[in-house]
């Protein structure tokens, strides 16, 4: 390593305050007041180091014994030279001494190496916990939260965040002070085998060196954090744009998401480029200092052997500890860098720790056990924006192994019903109750445990069919998997495709049509053996054909399970004990098919159109 080392921009920081101005785009940069601080980064990293702190003890011991042996070797060096500086006929090879330079160069390595060996361990698992948490703590934050990430965005923090952590122990602990040992080492000796003039040449040339060091990488810092939030914005178009691919072909928009990938990247350049150039400074300004520092050493190295105060050894003594001490010095510079652009990116990582759930567990919940349990709304609010009203006065039951079915038009509240009994979001007003108890005193894993979704719009992981089915309950058999494909009806398709199960869906199951995917949603819902069902337009995708033989079946698995149906088409809930009509978040009609019909109302209405529609198909 050199201090001319580039600066690298795979990194993240959570840029919250203060701006930038880079061509064409204010971007956000946080300011050492307002970001978290370096010390509280660190003190964050301390519980996922005790339990190794023997093996961290062990290291620093291995990095103290290669600096002792690191400075043995310009020891040896000097008496080898000394001893062979005399006349030719009086030579005589110093073996001793040179066997141990040799033995102190190979120790320098030795005990370098068993350090990374100890230490290894630390820095992977350390990251592995941390990056695992984070994992955790998002899959935990609430829907509301989900909404509005930006997936790429994410993805780079997390993956960025991780490499940090093992980038800022390693260079942190394991480089800067090491270099502290050994300047404070070579200082000590120059003290005590010479002067305190040798002394105060380095203690100037280091402090010099790291006043300049720091001022300008504070400086240069902003820039820094431009580019990595000019990444993580292209970052984001790209993803965005990319799984959005058939969205892009349709309406033949690439040279669009080509402009405006190339906005971001725009951002990112210029960012890079001032970042580059104040490296380039900083650069500079570290090779003055320290060429100064040397030369001021050699010249008073090479006085003293002219007036025979010094010997040549100890001019090459005095030669090889400025070169083991400059390397150091470029090291530290370009390590600080490091340790800040470390930092830099566990703040944004970190910053994701300190998303707060709006959904929590009581303190007090229990575990929901439910077999045939009865659902019970009852005067329940809500809204995603307290601007906007989603339901109002919500009240209705679905009796213990019974089926209520909801139909409205779109955007009448009918999928929001779904999300709130899955407990996504908090009711603002009124109560959800499961055999007669408030949702919120059961713990949120047992409740979502205890229902299963087949919802519209099916997203499958980019895996094999079998895997997407076992995912409604992972430890099932293949035996249990097949039976339920054979209840979904998809079965049989499965085994016509080439590679059967392990058949790849693609991303989001693009590989499979709009019906096949519901089919897998409904063959993993039923593989799950929930107590609670919910079909949010269950059927949307299928044809008329393929909706007859699943609703069939539908109807069957229904039986002794409490169930929510929630559809579009009528002619799918005609046989439900209970039919709620909605309308603008309310309830605005209730009872069975004949009923409804009865009362000639939106029900009725509803049911004439899409008769009406059907007989047009059928000419057609």
């Amino acid at each position: 390593m050199n201090h001319g080392a580039t600066d690298g921009t795979d990194s993240e920081t959570d840029a919250t305050t203060g701006d930038i101005d880079i061509p064409g785009a204010v971007i956000p940069v946080a300011r050492a007041n307002d970001a978290r601080g370096d010390m509280n980064a660190f003190a964050e990293l301390l519980p996922y180091l005790r339990p190794y702190a023997g093996r961290i003890s062990l290291a620093l011991f291995l990095i103290l014994l290669a600096k002792l042996a690191n400075l043995l070797v310009p020891l040896a060096l000097k008496r080898i030279v000394d001893r062979l500086n005399i006349e030719p006929t009086l030579l005589i090879l110093p073996l001793a001494m040179l066997v141990a330079y040799g033995a102190a160069r190979i120790s320098v390595t030795l005990f370098t190496e068993l350090r990374q060996v100890v230490f290894a361990r630390v820095m992977a698992r350390a990251s592995r916990e941390i990056t695992l948490k984070v994992f955790r703590h998002l899959h935990g934050l609430s829907l509301r939260f989900h909404l509005g990430r930006r997936t790429g965005g994410i993805a780079r923090d997390v993956e960025r965040g991780g490499s940090a952590v093992s980038d800022l122990l390693d260079w942190s602990l394991y480089t800067i002070i090491p270099t502290v040992i050994e300047v404070t080492l070579v200082t000590a000796v120059l003290v005590w085998a010479y002067d305190w003039g040798f002394a105060f040449i380095t203690l100037g040339t280091l402090i010099a060196y790291m006043l300049w060091t720091f001022s300008v990488t504070e400086w240069r810092t902003r820039f820094y954090r431009a580019a990595v939030e000019a990444d993580t914005r292209a970052n984001e178009r790209a993803v965005d744009s990319l799984l959005n691919y058939e969205t892009v072909k349709y309406f033949n928009n690439e040279a669009h998401e080509a402009t405006r990938y190339d906005e971001n990247l725009k951002h990112l350049e210029d960012a890079r480029v001032k970042a580059q150039t104040s490296l380039a400074a900083l650069n500079l300004g570290q090779t003055i200092v320290v060429s100064i520092g040397v030369t001021a050493m050699m010249w008073r190295a090479a006085a003293g052997v002219v007036s025979g105060q010094l010997t040549i050894g100890d001019l090459v003594l005095v030669n090889a500890y400025l070169l083991q001490l400059s390397a150091p010095l470029f090291l530290l510079g370009m390590v600080y860098r490091e340790v800040k652009q470390a930092l830099t990116n566990m703040e944004r990582l970190f910053s994701l720790l300190d998303q707060r759930r709006d959904v929590n567990d009581r303190p007090d919940a229990v575990p929901l056990k439910a077999t045939h349990p009865e659902v019970r709304f009852e005067s329940v609010r809500f809204g995603y924006d307290e601007r906007r009203q989603i339901l109002d006065d919500v009240d209705f039951e679905i009796p213990p192994g019974g089926t209520i079915a909801v139909v409205g038009h779109s955007g009448s509240g009918k999928s929001t019903l779904t999300r709130l009994l899955y407990r996504f979001y908090d009711v603002d007003a009124g109560k959800i109750l499961i055999d007669g108890r408030d949702i919120r005193d059961y713990t949120q894993a047992t409740l979502r445990a205890a229902i299963a979704i087949v919802p519209q719009d099916t997203v499958l992981f980019n895996d094999t069919i079998f895997y997407n089915i076992r995912y409604g309950r992972t430890d099932a058999s293949r035996e249990e998997v097949e039976a339920a494909a054979r209840a979904a009806h998809i079965h049989d398709f499965i085994l016509r495709m080439p590679d059967g199960y392990e058949t790849e869906v693609g991303e989001r199951g693009l590989k499979l049509s709009g019906g096949e995917k519901q089919r897998v949603a409904i063959a993993r819902a039923l593989l799950k053996n929930p107590a609670i069902l919910i079909f949010d337009e269950a059927t949307s995708a299928l044809d008329s054909q393929s909706e007859k033989s699943i609703q069939a079946e539908l109807d069957r698995i229904q039986v002794g399970r409490t169930t929510l149906v929630i559809a579009h088409r009528l002619s799918t809930v005609m046989g439900a004990g209970q039919i709620l009509v909605m309308d603008n978040g309310r309830i605005v009609e209730r009872g069975t098919h004949a009923e409804l019909l009865a009362a000639d109302r939106h029900y009725a209405h509803m049911w004439q159109l899409q008769q009406q529609q059907r007989e047009l198909e059928t000419v057609r």
